[in-house]
């Protein structure tokens, strides 16, 4: 049996994920969290979800060469189509831009009644992933910020529970774009990606400044001032 060795990234994935649990691992690619799930007996059953013909053919050969068919469903399907209703325990997108993943949540959230945990990792835009989960009544309840390779990566638990709640006593606006937990610990990698930020959108907004003025570009200009304000407050 092939001994799994995750990414750093991943690893942050697995350590949200509950132990006994059902997983289910949407965009899966190579089947490594969920044969890493089942190897370190964190999930007891997993599913490997994958649209394209190409990563679920390699999801397939790397769970038959870990030996772990009988634990692993590996599917073909767009989103959470492949799973039923009362499948999974926990739902696993990772990988994936924000915007992408509240689809996936949105167009499948028949699908999460059973669900006890989402564990969510967007690559960008993680503010629409944490506007899903306030909509929906999934508390948010963990995060992390991590670096890797050069990128920043952005990890966010869920509870089902009061979506408001990690927001309370908090600038709305600010929490849900910088994240409430990641807000209040500050990291290092959370300042260095807020720095980045802030003088990416004064570049932009300096650029705007010389645009015509027109609605669009007065509201553009507006929304962006608003963003830098509020990466000021935090950083």
């Amino acid at each position: 049996m092939e001994k799994i060795q995750l990414s750093k990234r991943l690893l942050e994935v697995a350590k949200y994920v509950p132990e006994n649990s059902i997983t289910a691992d949407i965009g899966s690619d190579h089947a490594l969290l969920p044969c890493y799930l089942i190897q370190q007996k964190i999930a007891k059953k997993a599913i490997a979800g994958e649209i394209n013909e190409g990563p679920y053919q390699t999801a397939k050969r790397q769970v038959e060469k870990c030996g772990l068919q009988h634990l692993i469903s590996v599917r073909k399907g767009d989103g959470l189509s492949i799973i039923k209703n009362d499948e999974p325990t926990c739902v696993v997108i990772a990988g994936m831009g924000g915007s992408l993943i509240q689809k996936i949540l949105e167009e499948g959230k028949e699908k999460l009644k059973k669900a006890e945990r989402l564990v969510l990792q967007p690559n960008i835009h993680s503010i629409e992933v944490r506007k899903w989960l306030l909509q929906h009544d999934w508390e948010l309840d963990h995060e992390s910020i991590l670096e890797e390779d050069g990128k920043i990566y952005e990890v966010l638990a869920a509870k089902k529970g009061d979506g408001r709640k990690p927001y309370k006593n908090m600038p709305m606006a600010s929490a849900l774009l910088m994240g409430p937990f990641l807000m209040k610990e500050k990291s290092p990698v959370f300042r260095k990606k807020w720095n980045h930020e802030l003088k990416h959108w004064q570049s932009v907004l300096k650029q705007l400044e010389n645009a015509e003025e027109t609605k669009q570009i007065f509201d553009k200009k507006e929304e962006i001032q608003q963003t830098i304000l509020a990466i000021k407050e935090v950083i």
